[in-house]
């Protein structure tokens, strides 16, 4: 039997399906882990996918210490793992308490004395996937070769080595080879598993090491700004070697704004257009001078023209440019561009999976700007002819006796450039997939397309004795710009003038203006700064990001710095500066590049960034409280939205700690007890200035913003009269009418929480309640449903009125939302049992979050960067 091992049960499932031989794999399961058998040449085949990386880097749960041993942690196996502490750092037997032990230190715990023990601890792999491993571990032992097949990247090699191990173990003497492709094609994959390689160990390694630099500095800065100030409104305070250079760029970038100082500066333009020709054929026009800086001047100038209704054509100057097509799509430039089209850099790596495993693009992971030779570029512009909106491009290219593509400046043997493998159906896609797909596709067309020839038109006219000039550009030849419209601006044209002639002027007006500070960074933009200062890999990168939005550190799109976020990196820079810069983190980039080209060790690696992070925190800890202070004004900063009308002082967003759920409360409590409910399922955020207070109740109005649904702003206080809305009657209750009693049910927003349910005048006795969409106009219809008889009412939003039936139960109802009380079952003793049922749901529900809770601080310590 020959074992293939995947990375994803998909990538499992695809190559059996791309090398049987004898019709479709037959799907089994391995205890509970899905497998493909499959013949090929007479042999039986089986392939299994694992859940990325099956072991997981951790910490053992204290040091200990013996004159006899040194250092030395136990591993969860009872194994000795010999730990380098240096001889500088106190030994036992110590006075203090916790962290330290009689006989070490226990760094298991959150304390910022064990921090400098932490970062010399030894790192154990622990089984991330204990049900997946044990059935390759059963596969394996009956296996007489293996194959790892795995993505081939410095992760895909480690995920494969971390496998390799678990095989070795009980099958020592297997034959075991690497399959490497970068497309899910029949063609890719047959060629892969007739061409089989060895094992990169020092890619593994090279995978390994940033594993454990990656752990190492982010639990010890983690722990530390998190212990640092410790409680309040925020929770665990991530931070990591790539992830705090990465927030100190956009957080220099806000300082160069706040420290701008525009400048005053004037402009004069207008219309015009051909002589007695419409309006509508007018074209911008602009003083020659561009900007005023004297004020004066731009009056004068001004003066001049104010009354003109005519000018005279001085000179037509034409000239042609032409723009290049763009170079293939590597992993930046494709978040880049995507970014441009309005998808995240994260998203766009979701979806760019989605794709590959598809077989409808290649592997997305890639710095490589060069299409090797072996890619067949002409069958791949031909197999592109099956999506109805190429063809007729693609038939004029393929026409061509040669085809040529652009080369990029980076190359690698690696893998390809992004490109498509497949033909994409934008009806069987989701309409962000397709987006993408669409992107990558055009581009590759694009990159072996003709350059485009713009035509620029410059037109000096004379008004009143003033200099104006007037430009446009036209798309002369349209080349690749004809497949790949993407960041072209629209032709603006100047009508067919010479020099002489009269054109009509219109619309001139003096405006003052300020200069701008520099952009903001987009999320685009934002990755190609990370690749130019040597930040982060290909694969990391947007995930950086997304992890820096997730903890608060960055908001909005162009990226802006929460101010949390600016009062760590403040505090950082202050007392260990080198952690912010992005020097240090290439210089860790390329040891692990010479781990991967066998010019390193990965012990060596690794020992240097242990010293490196050592040096900067003794002094981090000497100033924990300074830093404290700085994070605790930060967050309350963060987190408020308006000020209390009971008492002037602010009110800030507050977590519950019973519910775990968020609501606006007062920093006078307990003097002052003001509290509002907020909405769930929504993010939130203050609105500045007056519009940011009710004028109804003084109150903070907050925009709300729904997922996929469009924002709005509402005011916290649910007294309010802008949240009041009537009671309405939807109907009469069915289980009262059914036990021979009258009972209206009525539509009802809650003063207290702001939440909208329906329930019965009988509520005591029936127990009949619905809820209700958090928002929208309510009708009640006078009308039943024949599912289930439950009221029909008309709710209206912005997307239009629907109607709906209220029990979410229904069949009629797509989203299965509960119905409480006795209307979903129509009998007391299935009301009884539902009840049984979702209490003890809250309960384990609140249990594992509890537990999750618990363990995300060592989780977003120990992984990313």
């Amino acid at each position: 039997m020959k074992l293939v091992i995947t990375e994803k049960n998909d990538a499992a499932e695809k190559i059996a399906a791309l090398l049987s031989e004898a019709g479709k794999p037959k799907k089994d399961k391995v205890y509970d882990t899905p497998v493909y058998r499959f013949t090929r040449e007479g042999e039986e085949w089986v392939t299994i996918g694992l859940r990325g990386h099956i072991l997981a880097p951790d910490f053992p749960t204290e040091l200990k210490f013996t004159d006899k041993q040194g250092w030395f942690a136990i591993s969860s196996e009872g194994e000795v793992l010999p730990a380098d502490v240096p001889d500088g750092l106190p030994r036992p037997p110590f006075k203090k308490k916790k962290p330290f032990l009689e006989d070490g230190v226990d760094i298991k715990g959150w304390k910022v004395p064990s921090l400098p023990y932490l970062v010399w601890a030894p790192v154990e792999k622990l089984p991330a996937e204990k049900g997946i491993i044990r059935s390759l571990k059963n596969l394996a032992k009956k296996a007489d070769s293996v194959v790892i097949g795995t993505d081939f990247d410095r992760e895909g090699e480690l995920i494969g080595s971390d496998a390799l191990a678990q095989v070795l173990e009980v099958n020592p003497d297997v034959p075991v080879s690497r399959a490497r492709y970068s497309a899910y094609t029949r063609g890719e994959i047959e060629h892969a598993f007739a061409n089989l390689v060895e094992l990169d160990q020092n890619l593994a390694d090279a995978g390994e090491s940033r594993q454990y630099i990656d752990l190492i500095w982010g639990a010890a800065l983690t722990r530390y700004l998190t212990m640092a100030r410790f409680g309040g409104f925020g929770n665990v305070r991530s931070a990591g070697r790539v992830q705090t250079p990465t927030l100190a760029l956009v957080v220099e970038r806000e300082r160069e704004r706040m420290a701008f100082v525009p400048e005053d500066y004037w402009v004069i333009g207008g219309r015009a257009c051909e002589q007695g020709a419409d309006d509508d054929a007018s074209f911008k026009i602009s003083h020659a001078k561009g900007r005023f800086s004297v004020e004066e001047e731009a009056n004068a100038a001004y003066s001049h023209v104010e009354n003109a209704t005519s000018g005279t054509v001085t000179a037509v100057t034409k000239r042609s440019r032409t723009q290049r097509p763009p170079a293939p799509f590597n992993t930046t430039s494709l978040q880049a561009a995507a970014a441009a089209e309005g998808l995240s850099p994260a998203r766009t790596m979701r979806l760019a999976e989605s794709l590959y495993m598809d077989g409808l693009i290649s592997y997305p992971r890639v710095d490589n700007t060069v299409y090797p030779p072996s890619l067949d570029l002409r069958a791949t512009a031909k197999m592109l002819a099956g999506v109805p909106q190429y063809a007729p491009y693609v038939a004029k290219l393929t026409a061509e006796p040669e085809l040529h593509a652009t080369r990029g400046k980076q190359f690698d043997t690696d893998h390809p450039p992004i490109y498509p493998t497949g033909v994409g159906d934008p009806s069987k896609l989701q309409p962000a997939e397709w987006k993408l797909y669409n992107l990558i596709a055009r581009r590759f067309l694009a990159t072996l397309s003709d350059p485009a020839t713009i035509e620029g038109t410059k037109l000096a006219i004379d008004v009143a004795g003033e200099p104006f000039v007037a430009s446009g550009d036209v798309l002369k030849v349209p080349g690749f710009r004809a497949i790949y419209p993407f960041g072209l601006k629209r032709d603006e044209q100047l009508p067919a003038l010479a020099e002489g002639d009269v054109v009509d002027v219109h619309d001139l007006s003096l405006d003052a203006k300020q200069t701008e500070p520099p952009a903001r960074y987009s999320q685009g933009k934002l990755i190609q700064e990370m690749e130019k200062r040597g930040l982060g890999t290909k694969s990391t990168r947007a995930s950086i990001i997304e992890r820096l939005y997730t903890v608060k550190y960055l908001k909005n799109d162009p990226v802006e710095p929460s101010q949390l976020g600016m009062a760590i990196i403040d505090a950082l820079h202050t007392y260990a500066p080198r952690i912010t810069t992005p020097d240090m983190t290439s210089e860790l980039e390329q040891d692990m590049t010479k781990v991967a080209e066998g010019t390193d060790t990965q012990d060596q690696v690794v020992h240097h960034s242990r010293a490196l992070l050592a040096g900067m925190l003794d002094a981090l800890i000497e100033h924990k409280d300074d830093l404290g202070e700085a994070i605790a004004d930060a967050v309350t900063a963060d987190a408020r939205v308006g000020t209390c009308p009971k008492c002037g002082r602010d009110l800030v967003v507050k977590s519950s700690a019973k519910t775990r759920g968020s609501f606006v409360g007062c920093m006078g409590w307990p003097d002052c007890d003001v509290t509002y409910p907020l909405p769930s399922g929504v993010r939130y955020e203050a609105i500045e200035g007056e519009a940011g207070v009710c004028p109804e109740c003084g109150a903070p109005r907050i925009k709300c913003k729904p997922f996929r649904a469009k924002a709005y702003e509402i005011c916290v206080n649910p007294k309010c009269p802008t949240n009041y809305e009537p009671d309405l009657k939807v109907g009469e209750c069915k289980v009262c009418a059914e036990a021979g009693r009258h009972g209206d049910l009525i539509a009802h927003k809650s003063e207290r929480s702001g939440k909208r349910f329906i329930r019965c005048t009988n509520y005591d006795e029936c127990g009949v309640s619905y809820p209700l969409p958090a928002r929208g106009k309510l009708t009640a219809t006078d009308e039943t449903c024949p599912e289930c008889g439950a009221p029909m009412i008309i709710v209206e939003t912005a997307r239009g009125p629907w109607k709906k039936c209220v029990n979410m139960d229904c069949p009629t109802n797509e989203r299965k939302t509960p119905a409480r009380g006795r209307a979903a079952a129509g009998q007391a003793s299935g009301v009884k049992k539902a009840a049984t049922k979702k209490a003890t749901t809250k309960k384990s529900a609140a249990k594992k979050t509890t537990a999750k809770r618990s363990s995300s601080k060592k989780n977003s310590s120990e992984a990313g960067e």
